[in-house]
């Protein structure tokens, strides 16, 4: 059995490593120049960096499950990392319960109740019982709307825009619950992964293994539709430079976004009930200002943003994790955004990006200076944060389409977790076990 894959982004690239190695023929197609998706790599003082930020919690059991088994697991490293939330000019460092104590933007009763909350989603696991809830809902009553206002409104709204009240309770279960699952204790400091040499490492031996099993993978080859015959997939026609190709197959696994996936499969699918559950699904923008400075921002790893105003959710400096002498010297922060999917900010230019963003740097550094800045790129992803609100569970995409040996895969079908790169390889795990299971049925 033949099998295509559309999509060389960690899914992609595990579910083509996963079925090459049961002894499957596979032929992945990628759109772009590099593999691994949102784990594509820079290079900034000789050495590689991801574009969007990334690390690993100690929950993160299937990735670090590869990287062991690809002969890597000396070079994960486990690093305590330093949070801490910026209102109003302010930094509040949040390393441990102690710092909790120190949030003064609400009272101590709050305090308790954050802390007692965050606990409990910590070592509850029973997460069913969540769906059909919204999140601002429950964090109200459970710590009040003093704490809900200084704390998670800020955060729930500019991740999801306009959509932030009815985000799923299953979803902030999950964001808490693994993000706390990397302390060895109550007491303990949180500890992060970070692959030696960046996580391109593990992609590159991936791919190499896809290859030395007969895999096939072709990059800047652009799917433009899916092939049929009597509701079967018999192939699909791509094009490399201009020129198009058509190639046969058994079994197609799409990981695209889903508007993409609907622009490459025949009108039956898209007229289905299974179709209907696709546009039923809506995304927010991703997005980073990715700046390489001459010397530090902060001291601090992960820094959430909760004024309303400001233009980014989170900032998060790489070389507080990783030393800056990794990177000749050069100091690594990331600016992360969410935006609706209409919005004109994701469609400027780096440096109208930064113009936008200075002053608020400012707010962080107000001795931050447009001279620090040695490097500066702005990275999107339109399909980077399904919208995943209380009824999500009722519109699950699944795997199998209604076409015979069609099969989807992609970060709306990541779920009760999030995004990111161990679900995301757990899930093209799953997708490969299905299709050889099924096959072209």
């Amino acid at each position: 059995m033949k099998v295509a894959i559309i999509g060389g982004g960690v899914t992609g690239l595990a579910a083509a490593y996963h079925l090459v190695n049961k002894g499957y023929e596979v032929a992945l197609h990628e759109a772009g120049s590099q593999l691994g998706g949102q784990v594509r790599t820079i290079k900034i003082g000789g050495s590689d960096v991801e574009i969007f930020y990334h690390h690993l919690f100690r929950s993160d059991v299937v990735i670090t499950d590869l990287i062991a088994k690809l002969g890597l697991e000396s070079d994960l490293q486990w690093l305590p990392s330093v949070g801490a939330i910026h209102s109003e000019g302010k930094i509040y460092p949040f390393v441990g319960p102690i710092d909790l104590l120190r949030f003064t933007k609400v009272s101590l009763i709050a305090r308790v109740r954050l802390g007692l909350a965050a606990m409990w989603l910590r070592y509850y696991s029973g997460w069913r019982k969540y769906e059909g809830v919204r999140a601002s809902t429950w964090i109200k009553k459970t710590v009040g709307e003093a704490a809900y206002s200084a704390v998670w409104r800020p955060l729930l709204k500019s991740k999801f825009g306009s959509r932030f009240q009815d985000v799923s309770m299953t979803w902030f279960w999950g964001k808490v619950h693994l993000r706390f699952a990397s302390r060895d204790g109550i007491f303990a400091k949180e500890k992060l992964g970070y692959l030696t040499g960046s996580f391109r490492r593990y992609i590159d031996l991936m791919s190499e293994n896809i290859h030395n099993q007969g895999g096939t993978l072709i990059t800047s080859s652009k799917v433009k539709s899916v092939l049929t015959d009597n509701e079967q997939v018999t192939g699909f026609k791509y094009t490399i430079d201009g020129e198009e190709y058509e190639e046969s197959c058994d079994v197609i696994l799409a990981t695209t976004p889903s508007h993409i996936f609907k622009e490459i499969v025949p009108e039956s699918v898209n007229n289905s009930k299974y179709g209907e559950l696709l546009d039923s699904i809506e995304y927010q923008w991703a997005s980073v200002l990715f700046l390489v400075l001459d010397r530090p921002l902060t001291d601090i790893y992960w820094l959430t943003m909760t004024d309303d105003d400001m233009p980014f959710v989170a900032v998060v400096e790489q070389t507080n994790l990783i030393d800056s002498s990794v990177y000749g010297g050069n100091h690594i922060v990331y600016f992360s955004n969410y935006a609706d999917p209409d919005d004109a900010m994701m469609r400027l230019g780096v440096d109208d990006i930064f113009d936008v963003y200075e002053p608020y740097i400012k707010r962080i550094n107000p001795d931050f200076d447009r001279a620090w800045v040695r490097e500066k790129h702005f990275f999107t992803d339109r399909a980077g944060q399904p919208v995943v609100d209380y009824l999500y569970h009722e519109r699950l995409v699944p795997h199998q389409t209604p076409l015979k040996g069609l099969y989807l895969a992609n970060n709306t079908q990541i779920y009760p977790e999030d995004r990111g790169q161990n679900y995301s390889i757990r899930m093209g795990f799953r997708v490969a076990d299905l299709i050889a299971i099924n096959g072209t049925e």
